[in-house]
């Protein structure tokens, strides 16, 4: 599945299916989420919490092209990232775009 965060593709005519998402939301393990919490102390990437986000961007991702996927698109453009904290220690991911069918 392509994906792009363009409005068209290059070269091609497409055919736009509708809008298509995928969200998950996600939480790192109370240990972890304590050493982050000691980590605000002295500063610097919190690596917990990092993984965590690229985990959840992934699974949302994998959402989106799954659905894409079912309404028989080809390609998903102008693909979009959103994110914010349900809880502490939870963020919500969603990935959407619009599904398109290559002419």
């Amino acid at each position: 599945m392509l994906l792009l965060n363009i409005d068209h593709i290059p070269g091609k005519e497409i055919e736009a299916l509708g809008i298509v998402k995928g969200t998950v939301v996600q939480s790192k393990n109370f240990g972890k989420d304590f050493m982050a919490g000691m980590k605000t102390l002295v500063g610097g990437e919190i690596v917990g919490y990092t993984e965590m986000l690229n985990e959840a961007r992934q699974i949302a991702t994998k959402r989106m092209v799954d659905e894409a996927t079912a309404i028989g698109a080809d390609a998903v453009v102008n693909v979009r990232y959103g994110s914010s904290s349900v809880m502490q220690g939870a963020a919500e991911v969603v990935a959407y775009g619009t599904a398109v069918k290559l002419k």
